[in-house]
């Protein structure tokens, strides 16, 4: 290269430099530094609102995703739900620009429905946020409610809606509201007295693991007992490959959800991403309304099993009562290679805690467990969970922090493995551990979101991979003469 054509670095970095600072973003001087950042997030562990509100609208039958928002914000989630599930992920957007910012949303959101209702023949469209229609102030109700009355849309076409704003919160508090809004769109005002469709309503809340689905309804299927799941992307995200594309392939049927204030019970398997939704079902039926734990291990998958026996009155099915004796034979068979090690896990306030109870069971330390956003209270739950076991001493809970303050803490508190999403795997890759991917997303592996990680099952895939990740790295790191067959 000639020297009138050579770049001149605005900043002349030596090797030695990068050398250095290498070296330090290791040390306990930096880690005060980093953990005390508050202006900063950098690789969060948590995607935002909009898209857990899409994930929703694609669980229910032949049902549009329409995102009231930017043409940028509607590409994000669509990418970042096909890059996990590898699946097409069909949603609209009114494409709003500078025009909507001034004077608002309303035509584009009209123009947008109108559009969608004609093209795709949807049997539901389902609006949610992005940030500048939030920032501005748009009144979705009134916007619908005018698109009906200029005859856009017909006056009975079902067009539930939730606020989802994009720089508040995350995927988990997203998916809530839209659950809330369809259910109270297609159900409310069906409760009819005294009827029992012998149905159970089944809100697995965010999880992205189509395996753990299909792994519900199997269970169901050895109870014997009808279940409307909410909402149901099993065969959204999975569906088979034949060669005819089908824009809308399964999801909870539309008639199913709306009888489901006439249900039998309806239990949640999350906590904070259904906590809407479970207050309006106990507000709107006498039914039983329970919420209780994501059954990642032996001791939550009990708790959901009796339960659901409890309320349908019917034993606990012999084939689950098998599967759980052989998951206990292999958690004995695989304890000592994760006795007392030590994991960093990091992901949404459900998915911690029966990741947390299913580590505690095997004997191992979930000794840093981040989540970058939740609160205090939801802290103390996860203390009280570490509290009932003596692997649970000493382990650190990190709230509202990110992925590169756990860089931090697994570089000056060192762990043997990290679980969690695919976006650990660049503080693995600098600190030489092992990562089991779990979660939302992984985009760097494939069909992991097949395999179950709840129930008995579940607790096998997760065993096996967490067990065998870290004999891997035994072998890969071991001097030759420890390199053998036995284990």
């Amino acid at each position: 290269m000639s020297e009138q054509c050579a770049i001149k670095k605005v900043t002349e970095i030596t090797t030695e430099e990068v050398d250095r600072i290498k070296a330090w973003i290791n040390t306990e001087e930096y880690k005060e530094k980093n953990l005390a950042r508050e202006a900063l997030v950098v690789n969060p562990a948590h995607a935002c609102q909009p898209l857990g509100a899409q994930l929703v609208a694609h669980g229910f039958e032949s049902t549009l995703p329409f995102v009231h928002g930017s043409q940028g914000c509607a590409s994000y989630y669509r990418s970042s739900l096909n890059r996990h599930f590898r699946e097409p992920a069909p949603a609209v957007s009114d494409a709003m620009t500078e025009d909507g910012a001034v004077f608002g949303g309303q035509n584009n959101l009209h123009e947008g429905l109108e559009n969608a209702y004609a093209l795709y023949k949807p049997k539901m469209i389902a609006v949610f946020t992005s940030f500048m229609p939030e920032v501005i102030g748009d009144d979705l109700t009134s916007y619908i409610q005018n698109s009906r009355n200029e005859e856009i849309i017909p006056q009975d076409y079902p067009v539930p809606y939730a606020n989802t704003p994009s720089f508040n919160g995350s995927h988990v508090q997203g998916y809530d509201p839209m659950l809330k809004s369809i259910v109270e769109c297609l159900g409310g005002g069906k409760r009819v007295e005294g009827k029992n469709n012998g149905r159970l309503n089944l809100i697995p809340g965010f999880d992205t693991c189509t395996g753990n689905y299909r792994e519900y309804k199997r269970m169901m299927k050895a109870f014997d007992i009808p279940c409307t799941m909410l909402a149901d992307i099993s065969e959204t995200f999975d569906s088979p490959l034949t060669g005819t594309y089908h824009p809308f392939p399964g999801g909870t049927p539309l008639d199913e959800t709306a009888d489901v204030l006439n249900s039998q019970a309806t239990i949640a398997l999350q906590s904070y991403s259904t906590k809407a939704t479970m207050k309006w079902m106990a507000e709107n039926t006498d039914a039983p309304v329970e919420t209780l734990p994501m059954p990642i291990g032996v001791k939550k998958t009990d708790e959901m099993l009796l339960k659901i026996s409890e309320l349908f009155d019917k034993p606990v099915p012999e084939e689950l009562i098998a599967e759980r004796g052989r998951v206990v034979d292999a958690m004995t068979d695989a304890h000592q290679y994760l006795h007392n090690k030590k994991f960093a896990i990091y992901g949404d306030p459900d998915w911690l805690l029966g990741m947390v109870s299913f580590l505690l069971e095997m004997g191992a330390k979930p000794y840093h467990i981040l989540c970058s956003r939740s609160n205090k209270k939801f802290a103390k739950v996860l203390q009280a969970l570490l509290d009932t076991s003596p692997y649970g001493a000493d382990c650190n809970i990190w709230i509202n922090k990110d992925l590169w303050h756990l860089r931090s803490l697994c570089a000056t508190d060192p762990v043997d493995a990290m679980i969690g999403n695919c976006h650990g795997k660049f503080i693995t890759r600098d600190l030489g551990i092992p990562l089991i991917r779990a979660g939302y997303p992984i985009i760097d592996r494939v069909n992991l979101h097949r395999y179950p990680t709840v129930g008995y099952q579940g607790t096998m895939n997760l065993l096996t991979w967490t067990v065998n990740t870290l004999l891997d790295q035994v072998d890969a790191t071991c001097e030759d003469r420890n390199f053998e067959i036995m284990r």
